[in-house]
């Protein structure tokens, strides 16, 4: 375990200590069982809210994902500490308002949260996969400029000219019947690099057509 991760244990866990202190001297421990409930729902909503980082979807969004999260769980913490503080300090002799109060807050709690983590579930697939589907057009273009600073040949730099302004135009959107010509796409490119450091210049030729083939087919198929 390293610094870091110690520091956060020890900062997570001042509020329990700190709460447990308060509770065990100032009111002991003869209770009723209301307020024994309401000590254990105020634990389980901190825990929720430590256990919350551990709920979000790892993905260039996350700090967008987690605030969701944090958020409710945060909401959940305060509206259940005030209740359970409010119970305690009543200490009401039935326990069945106090229990049936806090399993509402707990299932109102945990429904938000499912919802928002399915929401996030879909809204990170598909930034995934415009992520997946921009790579395919900022890669290959990327490729392809690099490949026509090194062509001398005018023939071959036209056609090399000709390759990345389809596939820099190409639209960003993909589908599953795209995909095995933007592979490839790419796997012609590497050839492509090849053919140009042998100066091979038939052979660069045919691959240009080749790519500029798939890369049509492809945005044909997108379109």
């Amino acid at each position: 375990m390293n610094k870091k991760n110690f520091l956060w244990i020890i900062l997570d866990l001042i509020f329990l200590v700190i709460f447990n202190v308060v509770f065990f001297v100032i009111s002991g421990t003869e209770h009723p069982v209301s307020v024994w409930i309401s000590y254990g729902f105020i634990h389980l909503a901190y825990i929720t809210l430590l256990i919350t980082p551990k709920l979000i979807r790892k993905s260039s969004s996350s700090s967008v994902f987690g605030f969701s999260l944090y958020t409710i769980s945060s909401t959940y913490f305060l509206v259940e500490f005030i209740i359970g503080v409010i119970c305690i300090f009543a200490k009401p002799e039935s326990y069945k308002v106090s229990l049936v109060v806090q399993i509402i807050a707990f299932g109102i709690y945990a429904a938000m949260l499912i919802s928002h983590m399915i929401a996030n579930e879909y809204t990170a697939d598909n930034i995934e996969r415009h992520e997946l589907e921009l790579q395919y057009v900022k890669n290959c273009s990327a490729q392809i400029k690099g490949i026509m600073n090194q062509v001398e040949d005018k023939n071959i730099k036209k056609k090399v000219e000709k390759a990345y302004d389809t596939l820099h135009s190409s639209p960003v959107r993909s589908n599953n019947t795209a995909r095995d010509y933007e592979l490839t796409v790419m796997d012609l490119i590497e050839v492509l690099e090849q053919n140009i450091e042998r100066n091979d210049l038939i052979a660069a030729s045919t691959t240009l057509d080749k790519i500029l083939k798939n890369a049509d087919e492809r945005n044909r198929r997108v379109g």
